[in-house]
């Protein structure tokens, strides 16, 4: 693999919420009190507590050709806030989330208290092993307006035919694209907002992830999530052009 490139570490980076995550297989045993046995060992560090829920949906079919919408609310862990802090630590019965909102620091920070919460969750639940990581950083680029075209900003973006009108007020891309080299995929996605004060804020968002068995006590995670994260850093960077990078200094 080629070593690390070295990329600027912005002052104003545009970074609206970093999410580090990993999904496990856990013994058959552990239930929601066991997961919630995780609060009182960071309590003091994120003092809010709340149960959290997954959806499910579907379309019911029956013999005499009828349908029916079906869906329904279950239990499957829970959240831990720090609200001072802008953090939120997930216990599930499929994994572990650290979620840092904005002011984002550095990678550094960001993850050695992933890894140490992760620690601590995997002393409470003994999961089995791990089967997917994935980091996601969700960008918000204030694009100042009046702007001719988003390539000004960002090299990937919507294309409408020439002979239709070239204006556009709204908009939602997705990317899929696979490395081969360290086996993961990235999921990018793009939008933008409402215009608000002068400035188009502008969506880039990239989750990279990585499916692969793991053992939670071993280095090879986290050798992968430092890949993840050089993934990511050359999406960002390749898709961004001098001048966008001048509004993050």
């Amino acid at each position: 693999m080629q070593a690390e490139t070295k990329y600027v570490v912005f002052p104003n980076a545009p970074i609206t919420e970093a999410v580090f995550d990993i999904r496990v297989q856990l013994p058959e045993k552990v239930t929601l009190k066991d997961l919630d046995s995780l609060y009182p060992k960071i309590q003091d560090r994120f003092p809010e507590r709340k149960e959290r829920f997954s959806f499910e949906a579907g379309i019911q079919f029956s013999s005499k050709g009828s349908s029916g919408f079906q869906a329904s609310q279950n239990p499957d862990g829970y959240l831990y806030r720090s609200p001072i802090n802008k953090k939120v630590v997930q216990s599930r019965l499929d994994g572990f989330t650290f979620n840092k909102l904005r002011p984002y620091e550095q990678w550094e920070s960001f993850s050695s208290e992933a890894q140490e919460l992760w620690n601590t969750y995997v002393q409470t639940v003994k999961p089995i092993k791990a089967v997917r990581i994935a980091l996601r950083y969700i960008n918000r680029i204030m694009i100042p307006l009046p702007i001719d075209s988003f390539k000004e900003y960002i090299l990937t973006t919507p294309e409408i035919a020439p002979d239709l009108p070239q204006g556009l007020s709204q908009f939602f891309m997705r990317l899929i694209i696979p490395d081969s080299e360290i086996n993961a995929i990235a999921v990018i996605t793009q939008t933008m907002e409402e215009p608000k004060g002068g400035y188009l804020p502008y969506i880039f968002d990239i989750d990279v992830f990585k499916e692969q068995a793991y053992d939670v006590a071993g280095t090879e995670m986290w050798n992968d999530f430092e890949k993840l994260r050089m993934f990511k850093n050359g999406i960002f960077f390749k898709s961004t052009t001098d001048k966008a990078k001048e509004l993050f200094k």
